[in-house]
């Protein structure tokens, strides 16, 4: 029988919406219409106008032939074309799929394809990979490829029919866009390397994107009108959705076409940069910046560092320029960060090496999330909280990825027993903050940026000399990690370290190029399999060739 609450009660379009981050640039552009919404060298334009170009984008992408659920794809930086795809593609009722621009040419073939993208918007400064990648697609289907002109970076080749600006203008900036017909439509597809040869296709939905921006402001107390410095590459779980977030502050976009330390304090000074984003490596380079380049800074900057815990040097370094670090954790396939080493007042008094050991830890789930565990994968049950009994950290609720594409084999494993399995390994704390102890996929972070271990052994299997390989993350000062390849040769063969490099530069992406090589004969088990815990153990402290 029929509960009272549940009898003429019904959804209609006045009591119920799909929530979409789409509505946040709606609204800033109704009430903050003149307040700055980007700058980008010269340029400066209002939120009004930047929702105006983003209807635009989509009106033109509709007047091209895009419908539902086509992917379209960019090949960008951090500059307005960017911001503007964030709201215009998703408006068109596509799903847009941000291209890491580090990747090789043979990787990006392998997403345009994969993805089925009918449209390509890219960059001067990518074209020349572009323009390799195109010709290794296996698929024979129209892609519609569309040029970005920056003054900022100067001529580019031509790939496309048309250019950004001028396809943009086909387009009408009064589009009546629509709300997506269900809150789990796709809204983005982000690819991550995982740890076997191609990646897999992330699939985020309007749900998620919507809690996960709000989060954001939340972890932060993110004010309004607040000054985002775009440093964190927006091509990475879609700038861990602080397009989205941005756009919900009414603030201001800061665009940057490369992190550089010169380049960052300036854009603080100058625009009054009150947050920003990155990995380890952007905050050390701040960190470890001549002292003059740090001149007439403010203090009180907010920024996130996710990937490898902070150390107490950069803690230490960051106190002293005045700025306030939020370590977080996360995944692509939870929308960036989706847990945050919440500070606990009392921490304040501690002295720094406390500090960093309460900072270094991965912390608690976002407000939105539903749960962040460290579970026993084999009984599915949480481990005891004493910070020493190991599990793997999962998560479940709106923050997490409507799945891998194309892969229900890979989707059903992610979210077996009803959470999303990370594959990282942790401990869990008498106060609820997780700890990462280790890694149970082999992915090396880098700078940010995942590296499929597999992937790069793979490609030095591929050298005559090598007989077994293995390759393990080495610490290192600048990148967080690097990968440290273990090589055994053939009998016989001579080869050199930098042998092995050439020979990886030519399959890898160079942030993938291992960064020391150790010759020498692998240790294995009984049966033959490489014992890769013995060679994390060496990778500290191993006598690599760096090269």
């Amino acid at each position: 029988m029929a509960s009272i609450y549940d009898t003429d009660l019904p959804r209609t379009p006045a009591n119920y919406a799909p929530m979409t981050p789409l509505v946040f640039i709606q609204r800033t552009a109704e009430v903050y219409p003149n307040h700055l919404a980007i700058v980008h060298g010269a340029l400066r334009r209002s939120w009004a106008e930047t929702y105006a170009r983003t209807r635009q984008l989509a009106s033109a992408l509709q007047k091209a032939g895009i419908r539902k659920n086509d992917t379209v794809a960019v090949m960008l930086p951090n500059t307005p074309p960017m911001v503007e795809a964030h709201f215009g593609v998703p408006m068109a009722g596509a799903v847009l799929n941000t291209l890491n621009t580090r990747l090789d040419p043979e990787a990006v073939a392998f997403m345009l394809d994969h993805g089925e993208a009918k449209a390509l918007i890219v960059d001067p400064e990518f074209a020349s990979i572009v323009k390799k990648a195109l010709p290794l697609r296996q698929s024979k289907a129209p892609l519609l490829v569309i040029d970005v002109e920056d003054a900022l970076y100067g001529e580019g080749e031509k790939l496309g029919s048309t250019t950004y600006d001028a396809f943009v203008a086909t387009g009408d900036p009064d589009f009546e866009w629509h709300l997506p017909a269900d809150e789990w439509d796709a809204i983005a597809l982000n690819y991550t390397s995982g740890t076997t040869g191609n990646p897999k296709g992330v699939v985020y939905h309007h749900r998620g994107a919507a809690t996960n921006a709000v989060s954001n402001v939340l972890e932060w107390d993110m004010p309004k009108h607040a000054v985002y410095l775009w440093t964190l590459p927006m091509f990475h779980c879609n700038g861990w959705c602080f397009p989205w977030t941005v756009a919900a502050r009414a603030g201001v976009n800061v665009c940057l076409r490369r992190v550089e330390a010169k380049a960052i304090f300036d854009a603080i000074r100058q625009h009054g940069v009150t947050h920003y984003c990155g990995a380890p490596i952007v905050h050390g380079l701040l960190v470890n910046a001549p002292a003059e380049l740090k001149e007439g800074v403010p203090r009180g900057v907010k920024c996130m560092v996710a990937g490898a815990a902070p150390p107490a040097s950069m803690i230490e370094g960051m106190e002293e320029m005045g700025f306030d670090l939020t370590h977080v954790y996360g995944l692509t396939e939870v929308y960036g960060p989706a847990t945050v080493c919440a500070k606990q007042d009392s921490w304040a008094a501690l002295d720094i090496g406390e500090r960093a050991r309460l900072n270094a830890r991965q912390g608690v789930r976002y407000h939105l999330q539903r749960d962040a565990r460290v579970i026993n994968p084999e009984t599915m049950q949480p481990v005891p909280m004493d910070g020493e009994t190991m599990g793997e950290i999962m998560f479940r609720g709106n923050i997490a990825m409507k799945g891998y594409l194309k892969n229900p084999k890979a989707t059903d494993e992610a979210f077996a027993g009803g959470w999303f399995h990370s594959g990282d390994l942790a401990v869990q704390y008498p106060d609820g903050y997780i700890k990462i102890k280790d890694r149970s996929k082999d992915i090396i972070i880098s700078g940010g940026e995942n590296i499929s271990s597999i992937e790069v052994e793979d490609v030095l299997y591929r050298h005559p000399a090598v007989m077994a390989a293995a390759v393990v993350a080495k610490p290192d000062p600048k990148w967080g990690e690097t990968p440290c390849a273990f090589v055994e040769l053939k009998p016989g063969a001579e080869v050199t370290a930098a042998d092995i490099v050439a020979h990886c530069k030519q399959h890898l992406a160079g942030f993938k190029v291992p960064r020391a090589i150790v010759f020498g004969e692998l240790p294995k088990t009984s049966t033959g399999k490489i014992q890769k815990f013995e060679l994390r153990k060496q990778a500290g402290s191993a006598e690599a060739i760096d090269v």
